[in-house]
C-alpha cells in the first residue's frame, strides 16, 4: 500500500513540475500583473513614471518558487518535501537565511534556513483544511536585514479517496399504497462524500439496492426508490426492509461505499369485500324479553383498515323483519340484532332473516373487483318462558249504583296462564289502589263486590288495579286497570245557587222585579229536567212579595205592595220551596232574605243599616262623639297609671322588721342555766348606726369606703388577743357598708345560778376526788404534764 502511495506522490510531483514549466512559458508573454509568478526574478530595478512625472523605483523579486502541492494522509517515516525556495542573491556561501511564516509555519511546515527546502512534518487532511497560505523571506544571516521583500505562496493539500459515502438522514421510512403500479416513486435517498468532487472520481456516487428485490428498485444516479412488482398486497405483507448502497469512484472497483436502511410500509386501499364466516347463524330469544334487548351478534370480516374496512348491515328479507331490527357496534364492527317487538312462544317459535354486509366506501379503481358485499342467513328460535297471566282485556270499566248495599257485584275480571302448563290464577286488589277498601275481589273467579254503600257525590269514579298471580309458578303477576263509575241516584235536594241578600228600596213600586233566583243540585240532572220553584205554604198569601217560576230552573221575585218602612220592619224572610222533579223527587225549602234600604230619587241605595234610626230616637251624633272621647281619655289615664305602678321600684331602705343578720357569739365560760336570761342581750347585735335612725341600703354597693383607723390596728408581732378583738369590733362597727354585721361578744362572768349546777370541768381540779393518779408518774415523760396536773393535790397534802 505504501508503494502505491509513493507512486501517487511521484506522479503528483511530476505533474507539479510540468505545471510549473507551463507557468514559466506563460510568464514570458504575460503583463506586469502576472510577473509575480516568474521562475527567475532579477534583483535589478526598473523605473516607472507616475501620473505627475515622479519616478518610482521598485525592486525586482528574485525568488525561484512554485505553487506547492502536498498529498494528504501521508504516513511515511520521514517528513514530506513540499518544495524548495531559492533567491537569486543566494550565491551558496551561506550568508542568506530563509524565514517562513503563515498558516502552519513552524508546526506543520518547516524550512531549512540555508537551503530553503520546505518539509511537512505532520499528516494533512484535505477535509479539515484544503490549503495553507505561507509567507517566505530572505534575510542576511548576520544582520537579519531583509534582502528581498516577503512574498506569499500557497500549499495545496492534494485529495485522495479516503472518505466513504454517508447517508446523513438515514434510516429512512416511506409509505406507498398497496396495489400500486410498477415504477411508482416511493422515496429518494441521498448520500454525501467528503472527498473533493472536483478532483477525480472520489466523490462520484452510484446507488444500488442490496436488499428488497424484486419488490423495489433504485435509480443509480438519483437514489429514487420505485416499486418493481405489480399488485403488492398489504394483507399478504405490509412492511419491507430495503438496503441501499452508495459507492464512490463511479461504482468502480476500489471505490468506498456506504449503506442505509429504508423501511417501506404498504398503506391500505379498499381492495377486499366483507365476508361472513358462516352461511347460517343460529340464535335464540326468550319470549319474556322486552323490545330493545339484544338477541345476538354476527360479523362480516374485512381485512382492510380504517374506513376501507367499515361494514354496514341490513336485513334484506325474512318473516321476522317486523319483530327484529339490526344495528352496528361501531367499536367491534359487529351486527347487533335486537328485539323490535315482543315474541310469543305459543304463537310462533322460530323466525328467519336474510342479512347483508357491505362496504360503504368503495374505491372506483377497484370497483371491477366487486361486489363489495356478502349475505348470510340468521335463524332465531323463540324459547318458552314462565310468563305472568294475561288478562283478557287491557282494562275494565264497570258501573255500580250509589247507595247500593254492601256485597253488590260490580263486575268480573278474567286472566289465564298462556304457558303450556296452564296453571290456575288467583286475584287480589293491591291495597295502595284502594286505600279505603271500598271493594273486594274473589281470589278464584275475579268477581269484584262492594264493601259498603258508595256515595257518588263524594267520589264519582274509583280507579283500582287487580293483580293476577299464577298459582304454583314463580309468583309473577300481571296487573290490569279497573275503572268503576258510581251511577247517580237522586238522593240530594236542590238548594239556592247563591246565598245573597236581596236589597229593596223603601219607595219601591209594586210589580218591580227585585231578584232572579236559581238552584243547584249535587245529583246529576237528567235530560230536560229542571227545577220547580214555589213559595212555601206559610207565605203563599203574603202581601209583600210574589214568585214566578220561569220553567228554566230559575224563578223571579216581584214586589206586590207599595213602599216599605225600615222603622216598621227592615228585614223580610221569604221561604221558597225547590223541587228537582227527579226519581224519586227531592225538594227543599230555602229562605231568601230581603233587606229594606233607604234610596234616593234615582233608586240608588244610600244606607241599609239600622243605626241612624237609633240615633234619632236617642242621642245625637255629636253627643256620641263626646262620650267616645271621654272614654278614650279615661282609658289613657288608666294605662298611664298602670305604667307608673309598674315602674315603681321596691323600697331601698332596710326596715327594722326586715333586719336579718348572722349572729356569732363566743362563750368563754359556762352559762348561767335556765335562769340566766340576762346573759345575752339581743340589742347588742343591732348595728349602732341603726339606733340613730340610719339604715344603710343593702341592695347596692356603697359608694364611699370607710378607711380603717390605723390607731386601732395591732402591730404585726402583737400577741395581745384582747386588743386584736377590740380592733376588729371597732372596724366592724364603723363600717356600715359590709352586710351582714357580725357581732362578737365576750362574756367573762358566771350566771346567777342554775338548778342543774355547773357542767364545766374546768374547776374539777379543785374538787375532792378519791381517785389516785400517782401511777401516771410511771408512764414516762410523755405523761409528765398530766401527772403533774393531777398529782398536785397529793403533793400539797403531803407538804401540809
Amino acid at each position: 500500500m505504501w508503494e502505491g502511495l509513493r507512486l501517487q506522490v511521484f506522479f503528483l510531483c511530476l505533474g507539479a513540475a510540468l505545471w510549473s514549466a507551463a507557468a514559466a512559458a506563460t510568464y514570458r508573454g504575460s503583463g506586469p500583473r502576472e510577473r509575480g509568478h516568474r521562475r527567475h526574478l532579477s534583483l535589478h530595478r526598473h523605473r516607472e513614471r507616475g501620473k505627475e512625472g515622479q519616478v518610482l523605483h521598485r525592486s525586482k523579486r528574485g525568488w525561484v518558487w512554485n505553487q506547492f502541492f502536498v498529498i494528504e494522509e501521508y504516513t511515511g517515516p520521514d517528513p514530506v518535501l513540499v518544495g524548495r525556495l531559492h533567491s537569486d542573491v543566494d550565491s551558496g556561501d551561506g550568508n542568506i537565511k530563509y524565514i517562513l511564516s503563515g498558516e502552519g509555519a513552524g508546526t506543520i511546515f518547516v524550512i531549512d534556513d540555508k537551503t530553503g527546502n520546505i518539509h511537512a512534518t505532520k499528516t494533512l487532511d484535505r477535509e479539515e483544511q484544503a490549503q495553507y497560505t505561507l509567507t517566505a523571506q530572505a534575510v542576511a544571516r548576520d544582520t537579519n536585514k531583509p534582502l528581498e521583500p516577503p512574498s506569499e505562496f500557497i500549499v495545496k493539500v492534494q485529495d485522495i479517496n479516503d472518505n466513504p459515502p454517508e447517508f446523513l438522514h438515514g434510516p429512512y421510512y416511506a409509505r406507498v399504497a398497496e396495489m400500486s403500479n410498477v415504477g411508482t416513486s416511493v422515496i429518494k435517498v441521498t448520500a454525501t462524500d467528503a472527498d473533493d468532487p472536483t478532483y477525480g472520481n472520489s466523490a462520484r456516487l452510484v446507488y444500488s439496492i442490496l436488499q428488497g428485490q424484486p419488490y423495489f428498485s433504485v435509480e443509480p444516479q438519483t437514489g429514487i426508490i420505485r416499486t418493481a412488482l405489480p399488485n403488492m398486497d398489504r394483507e399478504a405483507r405490509q412492511e419491507y426492509d430495503v438496503v441501499i448502497q452508495a459507492k464512490d469512484m463511479g461504482g468502480h472497483m476500489g471505490g468506498l461505499s456506504g449503506t442505509t436502511q429504508v423501511k417501506i410500509t404498504l398503506t391500505d386501499v379498499n381492495d377486499n369485500p366483507p365476508k361472513f364466516t358462516q352461511t347460517v347463524y343460529a340464535m335464540a330469544v326468550s319470549e319474556d324479553k322486552v323490545p330493545g334487548e339484544e338477541v345476538g351478534r354476527l360479523k362480516a370480516k374485512d381485512p382492510d383498515l380504517a374506513e376501507n374496512g367499515l361494514v354496514d348491515y341490513r336485513i334484506l328479507e325474512g318473516d321476522g323483519m317486523n319483530l327484529f331490527e339490526i344495528s352496528k357496534d361501531s367499536e367491534t364492527q359487529e351486527a347487533v340484532i335486537k328485539l323490535k317487538k315482543t315474541v310469543d312462544f305459543e304463537t310462533k317459535r322460530s323466525y328467519t332473516l336474510r342479512v347483508e354486509a357491505s362496504n360503504p366506501h368503495v374505491d372506483p379503481r377497484f370497483a371491477a373487483w366487486g361486489p363489495y358485499k356478502d349475505t348470510t342467513t340468521v335463524k332465531i328460535s323463540v324459547e318458552d318462558a314462565d310468563e305472568p297471566p294475561t288478562f283478557m282485556a287491557p282494562s275494565y270499566n264497570f258501573e255500580v249504583e250509589e247507595n247500593a248495599p254492601a256485597g253488590t257485584v260490580v263486575g268480573r275480571v278474567h286472566a289465564k296462564d298462556t304457558d303450556i302448563m296452564n296453571n290456575p290464577v288467583s286475584y287480589m286488589i293491591p291495597r295502595y289502589t284502594d286505600l279505603e277498601e271500598f271493594f273486594t275481589i274473589n281470589p278464584e273467579d275475579g268477581i269484584i263486590r262492594t264493601t259498603r254503600p258508595l256515595d257518588r257525590e263524594a267520589q264519582a269514579w274509583h280507579n283500582i288495579s287487580v293483580s293476577a298471580t299464577e298459582s304454583g309458578g314463580h309468583h309473577q303477576d300481571a296487573k290490569v286497570r279497573v275503572n268503576i263509575k258510581v251511577k247517580d241516584v237522586n238522593d240530594n235536594a236542590p238548594e239556592f245557587a247563591t246565598q245573597n241578600e236581596v236589597l229593596v228600596c223603601e219607595n219601591v213600586n209594586p210589580g218591580k222585579l227585585i231578584e232572579t233566583v236559581s238552584a243547584t243540585d249535587k245529583d246529576e240532572m237528567a235530560h230536560r229536567q229542571h227545577f220547580h220553584f214555589s213559595l212555601a205554604p206559610e207565605v203563599a198569601n203574603n202581601h209583600s212579595f210574589s214568585l214566578k217560576d220561569n220553567r228554566d230552573s230559575t224563578a223571579s221575585i216581584f214586589v206586590i205592595r207599595k213602599g216599605f218602612s225600615r222603622m216598621t220592619q227592615d228585614v223580610y224572610h221569604l221561604p221558597i220551596e225547590i223541587n228537582d222533579n227527579g226519581v224519586p223527587p227531592m225538594s227543599s225549602t230555602n229562605t231568601l232574605i230581603v233587606r229594606v234600604c233607604s234610596c234616593d230619587s234615582k233608586d240608588t241605595i244610600l244606607s241599609c243599616n239600622v243605626e241612624p234610626f237609633i240615633l234619632s230616637a236617642g242621642l245625637s251624633t255629636g253627643a256620641l262623639i263626646a262620650i267616645l272621647a271621654c272614654i278614650v281619655i279615661l282609658l289613657a289615664i288608666v294605662v298611664l297609671f298602670v305604667a307608673l305602678r309598674r315602674q315603681k321600684k321596691e323600697p331601698l331602705i332596710v326596715f327594722e322588721e326586715e333586719d336579718i343578720r348572722e349572729n356569732i357569739i363566743t362563750y368563754d365560760d359556762e352559762g348561767g342555766g335556765e335562769e340566766d336570761t340576762e346573759a345575752f342581750d339581743i340589742a347588742t347585735l343591732q348595728n349602732p348606726d341603726g339606733a340613730n335612725g340610719f339604715l344603710p341600703r343593702k341592695d347596692i354597693k356603697p359608694e364611699l369606703q370607710y378607711p380603717m383607723r390605723p390607731g386601732l390596728r395591732p402591730i404585726g408581732n402583737s400577741v395581745d388577743v384582747d386588743d386584736f378583738i377590740k380592733t376588729r369590733i371597732s372596724d366592724a362597727d364603723n363600717d356600715p357598708t359590709a352586710p351582714p354585721y357580725d357581732s362578737i361578744q365576750i362574756y367573762g362572768y358566771e350566771g346567777r345560778g342554775s338548778i342543774a349546777g355547773s357542767l364545766s370541768s374546768l374547776e374539777s381540779v379543785t374538787t375532792d376526788s378519791d381517785l389516785d393518779y400517782d401511777y401516771l408518774q410511771s408512764w414516762g415523760p410523755r405523761f409528765k404534764k398530766l401527772a403533774d396536773l393531777y398529782g398536785t393535790k397529793d403533793s400539797a397534802d403531803d407538804n401540809s
